[in-house]
C-alpha cells in the first residue's frame, strides 16, 4: 500500500493508494477535498469505466459487468445533455478502481468543487480523470 511517483505519474497497490494521491492533487488544485467515497456497482463490482466530459463538468462510472450506469456527484440531471467518453489508462486500460472526492464551502456541506480519481488495475497508475466546480 505505497504511493510511488514513477516519472510524471503516480503508481498505487491498491484502490487504499488513491486517497494520499486525491488528497494531495487536490491541496493542489482549486480546493482541498473534505469528503471522499469509494464507487462500486451494485452488483459488487470493484472495476469500473469512467465516463466522463469535461467541458460540462459531468461524470458517470459504468459497470463492465452489469452495464448499469449511475452519475457521480450531483450531475445527474445534467448526464442527458452531456458528451461523456470513456476514459482510458495510458497503458490502454478501460476499468478503475474510482474515488470521488468533494470540496465544500467554508462551514457548509454546499459542495464547490468534485474530483474523480482513478487506479487502473493492468499498470497501477493513479490518476485524477476529472474534476470540476459543482451547480
Amino acid at each position: 500500500m505505497a504511493l510511488t511517483r514513477k516519472g510524471e505519474y503516480f503508481h498505487g497497490d491498491s484502490r487504499v493508494d488513491l486517497r494520499p494521491f486525491l488528497e494531495r492533487f487536490s491541496a493542489e488544485g482549486p480546493y482541498a477535498v473534505d469528503r471522499m467515497e469509494a464507487l462500486l456497482c451494485e452488483c459488487g463490482a470493484e472495476v469500473l469505466e469512467l465516463l466522463i466530459d469535461d467541458v460540462e463538468g459531468v461524470g458517470a462510472q459504468r459497470c463492465p459487468r452489469c452495464s448499469l450506469v449511475v452519475a457521480l456527484g450531483d450531475c445527474e440531471e445534467f448526464l442527458d445533455q452531456a458528451a461523456p467518453l470513456r476514459c482510458e489508462c495510458p497503458c490502454g486500460g478501460a476499468v478503475f478502481e474510482l474515488l470521488t472526492g468533494v470540496s465544500f464551502y467554508a462551514g457548509t456541506t454546499d459542495s464547490r468543487w468534485f474530483y474523480v480519481a482513478g487506479r487502473c488495475p493492468n499498470c497501477g497508475l493513479v490518476g485524477c480523470y476529472g474534476d470540476w466546480k459543482t451547480p
